[in-house]
């Protein structure tokens, strides 16, 4: 049995430029960023440097992958992040220069916001809903 996913790779055209975005938008660490050779880097970030889940960016290296960075989803949202203050990290991403998509709103599940990465993959942001 497998208990758990712990890694998602996300393609993007350069590791540094990858790793500047989500450190500043999003507030996440470097657990790990180790030359391959040959150009190839394992590079891992996260929201915390004890996050059970990580993000494996993984740099572009032809053009059908190119092709794919941004649209990793087919233009859906593909990425879901739970925060404890919504409109602190609200904050962060439109300061860290995340594309905002319509303004937050109230779900059953909670309030949520639809972003952008620097690619335009998209991301929900969801905090707890209003009592």
């Amino acid at each position: 049995m497998i208990p758990r996913i712990t890694q998602i790779a996300l393609l993007v055209r350069e590791y540094d430029e990858a790793i500047i975005w989500f450190g500043r938008a999003l507030g996440f660490v470097v657990l790990e960023d180790s030359d391959l050779g040959g150009g190839k880097r394992w590079v891992r970030v996260a929201p915390t440097a004890d996050a059970a889940f990580n993000l494996l960016l993984a740099r572009a290296t032809n053009e059908r992958q190119l092709a794919a960075v941004g649209n990793q989803h087919g233009g859906r949202v593909g990425f879901f992040l739970h925060t404890d203050d919504f409109w602190r990290d609200h904050a962060c991403l439109v300061a860290g220069g995340a594309r905002i998509d319509g303004e937050p709103r109230e779900e059953s599940y909670g309030t949520v916001v639809v972003f952008e990465d620097l690619y335009g993959n998209r991301w929900d942001l969801i905090g707890p809903g209003q009592p």
